[in-house]
């Protein structure tokens, strides 16, 4: 009844609040549920804009006194007079077991299970605060013992270390009940709260969404401020890393585990740039002298290093002049020049050179842990036709030495065989031609054991001497193996008594050389020789590392159709991979494919491993080395640098010279030259056939090498032997259809050899012929003058009397004066009696005169003889 009377008191003073009106019919009309208006949104800097809004009405109902729903009436509210959903007080909600009961007692409960829920809660509050400090004290007790037994731990051993007396049984029981403590303080701490899941983390972590007011202008111009939340943050994935949080500190920045992939940024350059700017600025305003550290290369220009040092080009060239170097702004100078000049100036010089490329390039030397055992390289050497290649064949059991032309090696080859005890051991046979001299010298370098063939029934020969220098300049063991036991007329004792006159003493003459009877042919004594390797191979304790990036040796290079340039390899340490970028010479490139001895494709190879690469940019040279390196980029520089250092020393071999040689080559007459265009087909044989040209050229004769490569002929050999007249020397290449029809057209000699000897000894006759000829005297005879006639028209003629030999028509004569040669020419008029003669024998007399000269007595000789041309050969 009292709010009832609340309410009409209410309504009541709100009639008593209308204004007076005249009283109209109500118009039936729908009322509108949605209201139109504007609203003013602000941004930053000041901007605002003002945009349509619509405002829909809704309507609510709330419980009614009977239990139904009862819609609640919208009221004018003054906008001072509006909340906001957080302003308005939130509803107890009331148990279905209290609703019930009266409203006081109902009151009462509520207030009681308020009370008995904030007690749990302060509680439970309470006792975590004491669980976190018991577990705190805990583990400060636990750190204090580890401290306190760690420092009495380092006393004993300081104690020890100093020889004082160890501590007594009450201070180590002291200790030990000091560590247990600590580990009951430990177990008996409580147990940590378990770690919450990754889903109440980020329940637990996220932002709770924060409230902002809007300033809506309704459609009667009233204001109300509206409810809005904002946008939880993003959440970041699984995947995605962490933001970095705090300042970042230049060890941070430095760091590269940590910060693997950040780099300075380009505002960071920027502002160090402009710093450096502005020190210089300052520097100059103050009058300081700017240092700079100046790069100097080999050779560089003045008007360059004056900019590098930022000097006038005038003042360099000036300091140059008092240095007594009269030289201008655009001349190069050297680099130690350079560095005076820069010193001059006050500024620090750094010397570089194109070689630094090269530096690092092979890397450190290996640790003695890394290294593991490899098998054995040996040379096979000796002179021609004494067994090598068939003696490596017996061990091979191959049969190579059928397939050579003309019966001689003319490659060098690089095996690997395997023992019957699972031993490995490399070889490499060289020829034994008189040509194949920088071959064995190779073969002898890159050598860990040398087998010196020796044919029983011939003994030492030239290049046998020639081997044993080899072997002996590259200090490495010589084994003799006396080959051709089974012929007729082998005498070994022979052999090693010849190996005497070169320093080389078999063991059983009180020496060291070891020497083994073999025969390639029924095989006999090969064991014992296989045996005599392994053994001093065990002594030599031969090891490399073969986890690392491989190095070798070019032992032979070719160029082949469809696989372009081969080169043979022999490893030396590392292993080398496919797909491994290197540098061979002046030649880089990538492995592609490995081809073993016996053309069987591999994926690697280790030390001591010959194999055949594939993947050359070009054919490199016999005895290059071949690096492995990280990229290409470096491959390609160093190969180009070599090639620029390689095309420099064959230019200055092939200059002018200097104007006083110019001028006695002129004055003696120059050489004459037979233009020459050489290809093979590997590296080896070419630089063999090189080298016997050169030796042949003499000081009237040389041939003059146009162009030398490996591969077949083509158009472009054909085309340059046309224009300078040359001819071409093919070994074991041959030329293609287009070649062949282009020689053909312009009459260009293309020889084909297989055999090197046959080459050059051809070459030898060629050259000979371009030497002139010989000039030999024959004497003729004696005349004695003993009448003097002069006839008119004549002149002077001598009647002689012939004392020894004939006098022929034509001769040669010198007049001879108390046995002085008083004038030498020619025989003009040979005459007995009226008659002109051929010749006049000894006995006889005879007329004489000679051509422009007529001053001749009785008593005088006169000596007759002829000048005949004998060929010349080299």
């Amino acid at each position: 009844m009292k709010v009832l009377e609340e309410m009409s008191t209410e309504n009541e003073s709100q009639e008593a609040k209308k204004p007076l009106t005249l009283n109209r019919p109500k118009k039936l009309e729908l009322k509108k549920t949605v209201e139109t208006g504007q609203v003013r949104q602000s941004f930053s800097h000041g901007r605002t804009k003002t945009v349509q809004v619509e405002v829909k009405r809704k309507r609510t109902y709330r419980p009614g006194d009977g239990g139904g729903m009862t819609a609640v009436a919208e009221e004018a509210q003054a906008p001072e007079e509006a909340e906001t959903l957080q302003q308005l007080p939130q509803q107890r909600v009331v148990p279905p077991a209290l609703r019930n009961l009266r409203p006081e007692e109902r009151e009462a409960r509520m207030r009681a299970l308020e009370h008995a829920k904030e007690e749990t809660a302060r509680r439970e509050v309470e006792d975590a605060e004491r669980r976190k400090r018991e577990a705190a004290e805990a583990e400060g007790r636990r750190l204090e013992a580890e401290d306190r037994a760690r420092r009495e731990a380092d006393e004993a051993v300081r104690r020890q270390a100093e020889g004082l007396p160890e501590e007594t049984a009450e201070e180590a029981r002291a200790a030990e009940a000091a560590i247990a403590a600590a580990k009951e303080a430990e177990a008996a701490a409580p147990e940590p709260a378990p770690m919450p899941t990754p889903k109440e983390v980020e329940r637990i972590t996220r932002p709770t969404p924060k409230a902002r007011e809007v300033e809506d202008e309704g459609p009667r111009g009233a204001l109300k401020k509206k409810t809005a939340l904002k946008a939880p943050p993003p959440t970041r994935t699984k995947n995605e890393p962490k933001r970095r949080q705090g300042k970042l500190t230049i060890t941070q920045a430095l760091d590269d585990e940590g910060n693997e992939d950040r780099i300075r940024s380009l505002a960071a350059v920027r502002r160090q740039r402009e710093r450096e700017k502005q020190r210089a600025r300052e520097q100059l305003q103050s009058g300081q002298k700017i240092v700079r550290e100046v790069t100097i290369p080999e050779a560089i220009t003045v008007q360059e290093l004056a900019n590098r040092m930022a000097e006038r080009g005038g003042e360099v060239v000036k300091t140059l002049m008092k240095m007594g170097v009269m030289a201008t702004i655009t001349q190069s100078i050297d680099a130690d020049t350079a560095e005076l000049v820069v010193g001059e100036f006050g500024h620090r010089s750094k010397r570089v050179s194109a070689q630094d490329v090269e530096i690092g390039l092979r890397g450190t030397d290996d640790d003695g842990a890394l290294l593991q055992p490899r098998a054995p390289v040996v040379t096979v050497m000796g002179h021609v036709d004494h067994g090598k290649t068939s003696l490596l064949d017996a061990m091979r059991k191959t049969d190579v030495a059928a397939h050579e032309a003309g019966g001689i090696t003319q490659h060098i080859g690089a095996y690997q065989i395997v023992v019957p005890s699972g031993d490995k051991i490399t070889f490499l046979d060289t020829p034994g031609h008189a040509a194949f001299s920088e071959m064995r010298s190779r073969g002898a370098n890159v050598t860990d054991i040398v087998i010196l063939v020796v044919a029983a029934n011939d003994g030492i020969m030239a290049q046998t001497v020639e081997a044993i220098s080899h072997a002996k300049a590259a200090g490495v063991p010589i084994i003799v193996a006396i080959n051709k036991m089974d012929v007729p007329g082998a005498d070994p004792r022979k052999v090693k008594t010849a190996l005497l006159q070169h320093e080389l003493v078999p063991e059983d003459m009180g020496g060291d050389v070891i020497c083994v009877e073999v025969s390639a042919k029924t095989r006999e004594g090969l064991d014992n020789l296989i045996d005599v390797l392994l053994l001093q191979a065990e002594l030599l304790e031969l090891k490399a590392n073969p986890d690392r990036n491989a190095e070798g040796t070019v032992v032979e290079a070719k160029l082949e159709q469809g696989r372009g340039a081969v080169a043979t390899v022999l490893i030396q340490r590392g292993t080398l991979k496919v797909g491994d970028i290197f540098v061979a010479g002046a030649e880089s490139g990538r492995v592609r494919a490995l081809l073993n001895d016996r053309g069987e494709r591999v994926d690697s190879a280790g030390p001591s491993v010959p194999v055949e690469v594939i993947g050359l940019s070009g054919t490199p040279e016999a005895g290059d080395d071949l690096v492995v390196v990280d990229d290409e980029a470096r491959a390609r520089e160093i190969a180009d640098f070599r090639a620029d250092r390689k095309k420099s020393a064959t230019m200055a071999t092939q200059g002018r010279g200097t104007l006083e040689q110019m001028l006695s080559a002129i004055r003696e007459g120059a050489a004459r030259t037979m233009p020459l265009v050489v290809k093979a087909d590997v590296h080896g044989s070419l630089e063999a056939i090189l080298g016997a040209l050169d030796k042949m050229a003499t000081d009237e004769v040389r041939p003059e090498i146009l162009h030398s490569a490996v591969g077949g002929i083509n158009e472009s050999d054909v085309t340059l032997a046309r224009a300078s007249g040359a001819m071409i020397l093919a070994f074991n290449v041959r030329a293609n259809a287009q070649a062949r029809d282009l020689a053909k057209r312009d009459s260009v000699d293309i020889r084909y050899y297989s055999i090197i000897y046959e080459l050059i000894d051809e070459m030898r006759k060629a050259l000979g012929g371009l030497l002139a000829p010989e000039q030999r005297e024959v004497f003729l005879g004696y005349a004695e003058i003993r009448e003097v006639f002069n006839i008119t028209k004549v002149g002077k003629v001598a009647g002689c009397m012939i004392t020894e030999g004939v006098v022929k028509r034509g001769a040669k004569v010198r007049l001879l004066r108390d046995d002085v040669v008083i004038h030498a020419g020619t025989l003009k008029t040979l005459k007995r009696f009226k008659d002109e003669v051929r010749e006049v024998q000894q006995g006889y007399e005879c007329g004489m005169a000679f051509e422009h000269y007529e001053d001749i007595a009785v008593g005088d000789r006169i000596e007759c003889y002829e000048v005949e041309e004998v060929a010349r050969t080299l």
